[in-house]
């Protein structure tokens, strides 16, 4: 059965894909493989089956290519698609499982920084000092990392990403769920902190195997060379057993080479200077 695309569209020419995408859109026609559109601030907005509509009926098996998505928002998409004959490669609970940290961080234990989670509804009151000091005592006496299960505000990093002692983290803390407010994805995460050195690596993932390892969007110019052996990694993605993910890696300070996030392969940006027929070979060539 043949594999295609869904990208999202145009906000202002739905007919069209978003213009973000659609170097990956020119790749998927070039590669002759099906492609559909969807709507994603109708999927943001919960409004899945409008934003759905443009997917002809029994379009098949797709790899999603798009924005990020809430995984509550992304299982009303699975569900939209099945009903028009259109099966997502990443299914919801996968989805999850990548998207989100407390879904990947267990399979990457000694891979990565220590880490502890706080569930948390968006617009809660931050969590009081004593209860931090108690969950992250754990972590050792140095500094600490603020996010949410998907995302930090690491260019507030002295306000609301970094606290350099636990006295400092209620307050860091609280600052990053005020500027999150109704953004926030499941809660708060406290991880310890970790000097790193050089530009960040990210590594695609397809049934485990690595296919491109590239440069982070975020530092395009940075070397696209990771770590020589990739066999540690490699086991934890496939103890996760989400079919397509990223890895973001980086050197820590002593030159061992560290994961700092996991993502789903749909929703990871590609780097701008990386060729997207790369990605798109590599997804026709997997299993349907």
């Amino acid at each position: 059965m043949t594999v295609g695309f869904l990208l999202c569209s145009d906000p202002l020419r739905p007919r069209r894909a978003d213009p973000h995408f659609e170097r990956e859109a020119r790749a998927v026609r070039e590669a002759d493989a099906p492609l559909a559109l969807v709507d994603h601030d109708a999927v943001a907005a919960g409004r899945a089956g409008e934003a759905v509509s443009r997917v002809p009926v029994g379009f098949g098996p797709v790899w999603y290519r798009g924005w990020m998505l809430r995984a509550e928002r992304y299982a009303e998409l699975e569900e939209a698609l099945l009903a028009r004959g259109c099966r997502l490669l990443t299914g919801a609970r996968a989805y999850r499982s990548g998207h989100e940290l407390p879904g990947w961080i267990g399979c990457f234990g000694g891979l990565t920084p220590e880490t502890v989670v706080l569930p948390l509804e968006p617009g809660g009151a931050p969590p009081p000092g004593e209860l931090l000091t108690r969950l992250t005592a754990g972590l050792g006496p140095g500094g600490f990392v603020v996010k949410d299960y998907v995302k930090s505000r690491k260019h507030e990093w002295l306000e609301a990403c970094y606290a350099p002692d636990p006295a400092a983290l209620e307050r860091v803390a609280a600052r990053f769920l005020e500027l999150q407010g109704d953004d926030l994805a499941g809660g708060l995460v406290v991880r310890r902190f970790e000097e790193f050195q050089g530009p960040q690596v990210r590594v695609w993932w397809l049934d485990g195997e690595p296919v491109f390892v590239g440069p982070h969007p975020d530092e395009p110019d940075g070397a696209a060379a990771g770590p020589g052996d990739l066999g540690a990694v490699r086991a934890a993605v496939r103890e996760l057993g989400v079919r397509f993910v990223t890895t973001d890696l980086v050197r820590r300070a002593d030159g061992a080479w560290r994961v700092i996030e996991v993502g789903d392969g749909q929703v990871s940006d590609w780097p701008a200077g990386a060729d997207p027929a790369v990605l798109v070979a590599a997804l026709l060539g997997g299993r349907p």
